[in-house]
């Protein structure tokens, strides 16, 4: 069954853009009279069927509605910081929007050496990899944000930094509350700085070890999406 993202969806009659539509009819060759699974990104899954085929403009018609589709029982949010190959952050939001996450925020660190993403982009990605994995919630990227501002930003959850540095750190599994909210902070190439550590613990954001190996920043906020999903499967 083929999926389109459509945000915009308000009634049972919907025509998808030029540019779905140009897929839809020249690429994937649908006819009127087939069915397509819509996602709107808010929890909606409609099944509906193409009235007219058009290149331009497909419309179509609503036929089966379910709310809150794979709804799941805990808020994940991950800040990352951006990577300076910015192909290893679209792989992290791909992989992390199939596994599952609410929300995701390029982490501008004192040690980054990217600085800037393009957002527009990125979301394109995850809005490929919600079509690909059949999710109805769309996760939500925000705008690039420096490390002091955001942790200074309140969070209703348990908040937690993972870093390389020594002292005192707890694994994932013996710090999560189950079917809660989480907000865990990774760090760029170079890790946080110790003042960037201070900080955090400055406003109760905990510290974690993703285990024993040295991950990269792409691979670390990955293994994180993994272990507090699979903690609250």
């Amino acid at each position: 069954m083929h999926i389109f993202y459509t945000p915009d969806l308000i009634a049972e009659v919907y025509t998808l853009s030029e540019e779905e539509s140009k897929h839809a009819v020249r690429v994937l060759r649908l006819q009127a009279g087939d069915e397509v699974v819509l996602v709107d990104g808010k929890g909606g899954y409609y099944q509906a069927r193409i009235l007219e085929a058009n290149p331009k403009r497909t419309h179509l018609q609503v036929f089966q509605t379910q709310q809150e589709f794979g709804k799941r029982n805990h808020y994940l949010h991950i800040a990352v910081a951006p990577t300076k190959n910015i192909e290893r952050l679209e792989w992290f939001l791909e992989k992390a929007t199939e596994l599952g996450i609410d929300e995701i925020t390029p982490l501008i660190c004192e040690r980054s050496e990217r600085k800037e993403v393009k957002t527009e982009r990125l979301n394109k990605i995850i809005s490929s990899a919600v079509k690909q994995s059949i999710k109805a919630y769309h996760p939500v990227l925000n705008e690039p944000i420096g490390f002091k501002k955001f942790v200074e930003l309140p969070f209703d959850g348990q908040k937690f930094i993972a870093h390389c540095m020594e002292g005192d750190k707890s694994s994932i599994q013996e710090m999560i509350k189950p079917k809660s909210k989480y907000l865990v902070l990774i760090g760029p190439e170079g890790d946080f700085t110790s003042a960037e550590l201070a900080l955090a613990a400055a406003n109760a954001i905990f510290p974690i070890s993703l285990g024993k190996s040295r991950l990269r920043t792409e691979t670390a906020a990955l293994a994180a999406c993994f272990e507090i999903n699979f903690l609250n499967r």
